[in-house]
């Protein structure tokens, strides 16, 4: 077999497969819903009565392969570039036939699509942005609850009396159609709060806020008491791996081991976590995690790039879908001019990106290296969320 055969197969995985399926059976929706079909059936008295049903039926197919492609993706370890591009695209695309459907068929005001549609397109090039810097943003529980909203409404508004309730008394009457509006606009409302999110996690990409170090660095000085504390931040993790069939490493400088401490002290973390190395020294970040010499030597062991070999080669050596690396200067000696103490770097590799983001910690020692952990799984956390979307 040809390299280039070799590279097909690999990026036509059967979940891929299954995406590609989903956009092309989308036009068959389209006409299940628009077409006159039951005029081409004269012999089926009811057709015109079940137009809708079938319609919805379709639409559900359609929709349901989406929990079929993400599954095979992440029980066969299979999670492509290919596959996060083409997922939401295929969602989007079928979301945004359904309601262009329901305007031409004068049952949902344009509106409402307006809100939708211009949500995905200001998310998408948020997201791009954030990408074109190295930045994960995390999709949050507000996006995943707008995408379902959205489909149960959609099947709603398709079922429902085609012609508009324009009298306010069948209005009142119609438990239907009051309904299918009070999903219809919770999923509006969902739409603009999960966008907003976005510009909230993007505020520093947008420039909304200032970095100082330059753009897809965050800064931190010493943070409040967290939301989470680092035990609960580490099961969610533990709980997102679970679901999503990933394997998380780590390669700890500063912290000595304390990243991989917390998430093994959660119950079930034996099968997601496989691991973490310790490169307190530069010779282990050489020897174990492929750490280049001149790079240590150019740019100094808490830095950005050193942070990025770390990730990636605890990656590669524990073969495991994400890992995470910590370099930084925990104190309370250490300090070098340019890098006092509290610099720390920590670096995240996954199937879609390596890279690193830099955090000012105040506090003593243990200060520094717990708000170092906080951060380290939050970087974790974001990048398990990418593959459930």
């Amino acid at each position: 077999m040809s390299q280039a055969a070799s590279q097909r197969e690999k990026l036509w995985t059967p979940a891929n497969k299954v995406t590609l399926a989903r956009i092309l059976l989308i036009p068959f929706f389209v006409i299940a819903i628009i077409s006159p079909w039951p005029e081409w059936f004269p012999q089926w008295a009811d057709a015109a009565v079940w137009k809708p049903w079938v319609a919805a039926g379709v639409f559900i197919a359609i929709a349901a392969t989406d929990s079929i492609d993400g599954h095979l993706a992440r029980s066969r370890n299979e999670v492509t570039t290919l596959g996060k591009f083409m997922d939401p695209l295929a969602d989007k695309i079928l979301v945004a036939s359904a309601l262009l459907a329901l305007i031409e068929l004068g049952v949902l005001p344009s509106w409402v699509a307006l809100i939708i549609l211009a949500r995905e397109f200001i998310v998408s090039g948020i997201r791009m942005l954030a990408a074109s810097q190295n930045v994960v943003i995390a999709a949050s529980w507000y996006g995943k609850a707008k995408t379902v909203t959205q489909i149960i409404a959609i099947v709603l508004f398709i079922i429902k009396d085609s012609h508009p309730v324009t009298d306010l008394g069948s209005v009142l009457s119609n438990g239907l159609y009051l309904f299918s509006w009070f999903v219809m606009l919770v999923a509006v409302v969902l739409t603009i709060v999960s966008m907003l999110d976005y510009f909230v996690k993007a505020r520093e990409i947008l420039g909304f806020v200032r970095a100082d170090a330059g753009p897809g660095v965050q800064v931190k000085t010493e943070l409040a008491e967290p939301r989470q504390t680092n035990e609960e931040l580490a099961a969610e993790v533990v709980r997102m791996a679970n679901e999503c069939h990933a394997v998380i490493g780590t390669a700890e400088s500063c912290t000595g081991g304390l990243i991989s401490g917390t998430l093994t002290h959660i119950p079930g973390s034996s099968a997601v976590v496989a691991g973490g190395i310790v490169s307190y020294s530069n010779d282990v970040k050489k020897s174990h995690l492929g750490v280049l010499e001149s790079t240590l030597a150019e740019h100094g062991a808490v830095s950005e790039e050193v942070a990025c070999q770390m990730a990636k080669g605890a990656r590669e050596a524990l073969g495991v879908d994400t890992a995470v690396a910590v370099t930084g200067i925990a104190g309370p000696g250490g300090a070098v001019p340019g890098k006092p103490v509290g610099t720390v770097w920590i670096g995240l590799s996954d199937a879609n990106m390596t890279f690193a983001k830099l955090y000012h910690f105040e506090g003593d020692r243990e200060r520094v290296r717990a708000q170092t952990v906080h951060e380290a799984l939050r970087l974790v956390r974001a990048s398990l969320a990418t593959y459930s979307e």
